[in-house]
């Protein structure tokens, strides 16, 4: 079955979020005026400065690791038009909504692991999260379809072939997250994330 898949008066929200990333990269990395450790998640310095929870989804450890995020909006703008997406502001709204989630979750984390006196000391940066948490929530939505969001009406319906791929690059993420210096626990975070902001 032939697919639509041009430009779609929804695009701008995929369009605005790698001109921002690649932007960031290039202040960070390539004129290198900004130093980009002001802006990594550090969990003991949340408290503090609690604008890294977003700064840190914009840095990127190096052109790599920004080419492989942007291949995932790439991905995830693929599958959301396959869903059948109607939505100019879905994609921003799960971003903000996801990075303060992601950081709930990694905080759940880190109190559990004090209570048995773990206190890990580490550092996270980059967009993954949230494409771990767009493809749990698309992988979820591929079975079932999700009509709304938030109240606001998206209009998504299951797809089989959506269920499929989606299912495979998630089971390859999950593979990838265990390779030296991927942040697992980034990745898992983000995916139970986006599995829960698909059931409410």
């Amino acid at each position: 079955m032939a697919i639509n898949n041009s430009i779609s008066k929804y695009d701008w929200q995929y369009l605005v979020t790698v001109f921002f990333l690649i932007s960031v990269f290039i202040f960070t990395d390539l004129i290198r005026i900004i130093n980009k450790e002001y802006f990594y998640f550090v969990p003991r310095l949340i408290t503090d400065q609690p604008y890294r929870i977003f700064t840190s989804i914009l840095i990127h450890t190096d052109l790599n690791h920004l080419l492989s995020n942007l291949g995932g909006i790439i991905i995830t703008r693929y599958f959301l038009m396959r869903l059948g997406i109607k939505s100019r502001f879905f994609y921003w709204k799960f971003i903000l909504i996801c990075s303060f989630l992601n950081f709930f979750i990694i905080w759940v984390y880190e109190k559990i692991l004090s209570y048995f006196n773990i206190y890990p000391n580490y550092a996270t940066l980059g967009f993954s999260g949230i494409i771990y948490a767009l493809l749990g929530f698309l992988l979820l939505t591929s079975f079932y379809g999700k009509k709304y969001f938030l109240g606001k009406e998206i209009g998504c319906k299951s797809n089989y072939e959506v269920q499929k791929m989606s299912k495979t690059i998630c089971l390859i993420g999950l593979i990838f997250s265990f390779l030296p210096g991927v942040s697992l626990l980034g990745h898992l975070s983000g995916f139970i994330a986006g599995c829960f902001l698909f059931l409410i």
